[in-house]
């Protein structure tokens, strides 16, 4: 979040404040997130804080409202466009832990949610995004969708046994992976394309696809372990492609800063 304020033009301090309110909603998302699986986590993961008594349940509440409102009023720093969207942050994050996780549709809040992640950093340095993003943010969201449905097929065999759903399940594992790897294909594709046409020097078009093999390599580690390996294996392609999705980001907004014409104005 802070390298992609800071590419857009953000001063240090500016793109540390995005940063941290970014993390401070995340953290927010993730605390209720605990609340809400505390009772199943009794005897799924009885190890994670709640269920195993190191963290109280009215001390988690009071960490989701606390990181709620901090991330929220530190994106006062980014204007009211950027305080209305930490708002829609929270919302999503809410949607999955409330209502879409555990269903076939989990995926979806993170489709929409991870495009506002580089929305976010960019918006909350500028107030304004180029036009760039018209192709950025369906490429976000098509990683977004992968990375949910990788992260299904990790938590297949548990989801099963606790009786939940999900994508992966409803698909399967090897018709799941093929489609994660199909949208690392067109997120590679059009991060490529769009640094190529826009003419990015050559060394940052070569770092877009550096970066753009993680995630296709964790993909197809991803679907080679649906067919040997177990959920140890998945879940180390999960995290591959986890880092090189966030990698692939930033070099992709590097390389389009530095080329020719810098990144089209909106």
């Amino acid at each position: 979040m802070a390298l992609v304020a800071l590419v857009a033009g953000a001063t240090l301090p500016l793109a540390l404040v995005l940063g941290l309110s970014m993390t401070l909603l995340q953290g927010a998302i993730g605390a209720l997130n605990d609340l809400v699986d505390a009772p199943r986590d009794v005897t799924r993961v009885p190890a994670k804080p709640i269920p195993s008594g190191i963290v109280r349940v009215p001390t988690a509440r009071a960490v989701a409202m606390g990181c709620a409102a901090g991330g929220v009023l530190l994106a006062i720093a980014g204007g009211a466009g950027l305080v209305a969207l930490a708002l829609v942050v929270l919302g999503i994050g809410a949607a999955y832990d409330l209502r879409a996780k555990g269903t076939t549709l989990s995926w979806l809040p993170l489709a929409v949610g991870i495009p506002l992640l580089p929305v976010y950093g960019w918006f909350g340095a500028t107030g304004t995004l180029p036009g760039v993003f018209l192709v950025l943010v369906p490429a976000a969201a098509n990683a977004g969708t992968a990375l949910a449905i990788a992260n299904a097929v990790v938590d297949m065999e548990r989801d099963e046994a606790a009786g939940v759903g999900s994508i992966a399940i409803a698909l399967g594992p090897w018709r799941a992976a093929i489609l994660v790897l199909a949208l690392h294909v067109v997120v590679a594709a059009l991060a490529a394309g769009t640094a190529a046409v826009l003419g990015a020097p050559a060394g940052w078009l070569a770092a877009v696809l550096l970066a753009a093999a993680t995630p296709l390599g964790g993909a197809m580690l991803g679907l080679a372990a649906t067919q040997r390996g177990g959920p140890v294996l998945r879940e180390l392609a999960w995290e591959i492609q986890a880092v090189g999705t966030g990698l692939l980001a930033v070099a992709w907004l590097v390389a389009l800063s530095a080329s020719e014409g810098g990144v089209p104005a909106g």
